[in-house]
């Protein structure tokens, strides 16, 4: 009886030590999972995103939020900052120039010092047109104008010169009219002071004002085409110089 009872006491001790073995290699294999699962460098707690930037960026309004250096909102904005400063220049500049008045031909020079206007018989003037000149000065005898086909004294000489040439002014003058008729088409006449005026016909565009001062050599318009009175003889500059209202031969004052 007593051998079966240690019999019995060995088997069960047996038993024991079996189970705890099988125990102990079931905890050994879990240990060595858990580090195989930590050597993949992953945490095995759940990573939660960074918050603190979202909720900044919701939170600061859109205006108040300042632009960083380097940024392409800060450059956009920027570039909107510089084209509202030229913006507000240009508009000023318009603004100045619609607010100055426009200078009319011819106003800067009368306010500037006037011409001394000093001619006379010993003045020497310059050819207000270079060109032949095609009918002289004559009012002691008649010439013949081949366009009237007449005889007929001439108080100035008709100058030829091409369309479009320019004419200046012979001398330092004063505009002291303007004007057209059927016979010179536009003309100028200039006051040179001490009673001489010399009158410049058959012209266009012109490139003066009544009052203006000239000086020598400005240019008050170009030579037209002829009118019906000088249809033959082509185009040409009509100048006359006058000295107390009676007509005197220009060439004995040319250069």
């Amino acid at each position: 009886m007593k051998e079966k009872m240690s019999q019995l006491f060995k088997d069960k001790v047996f038993l024991v030590l079996l189970v705890l073995g099988l125990l102990t290699i079931v905890a050994a294999a879990g240990v060595i999972t858990i580090q195989r699962g930590n050597n993949d460098g992953q945490s095995p707690y759940l990573e939660v995103p960074d918050q603190k930037g979202v909720i900044a960026e919701e939170t600061i309004p859109q205006e108040n939020q300042v632009a960083v250096a380097g940024d392409s909102n800060a450059e956009q904005n920027l570039d909107a900052d510089t084209q509202v400063a030229d913006s507000a220049k240009a508009t000023a500049k318009a603004e100045t120039e619609a607010e100055t008045p426009a200078v009319k031909a011819g106003a800067e020079k009368e306010a500037a010092a006037a011409l001394v206007l000093n001619f006379n018989d010993a003045t020497k003037m310059a050819w207000p047109v270079s060109g032949n000149v095609i009918l002289d000065y004559s009012m002691e005898s008649t010439i013949y104008f081949p366009t009237l086909d007449q005889y007929k004294c001439n108080p100035g000489i008709v100058i030829q010169g091409a369309v479009s040439t320019p004419v200046v002014a012979p001398a330092n003058a004063k505009i002291q009219e303007i004007g057209s008729n059927e016979e010179l088409g536009n003309y100028v006449i200039l006051n040179m002071g001490n009673d001489y005026t010399a009158v410049c016909g058959q012209l266009k565009e012109l490139q003066v004002v009544e009052n203006e001062y000239v000086a020598q050599g400005d240019v008050l318009g170009y030579v037209a085409e002829p009118t019906k009175y000088y249809s033959i003889e082509g185009a040409n500059l009509y100048f006359e110089l006058e000295h107390e209202n009676h007509p005197v031969d220009p060439l004995d004052f040319m250069q």
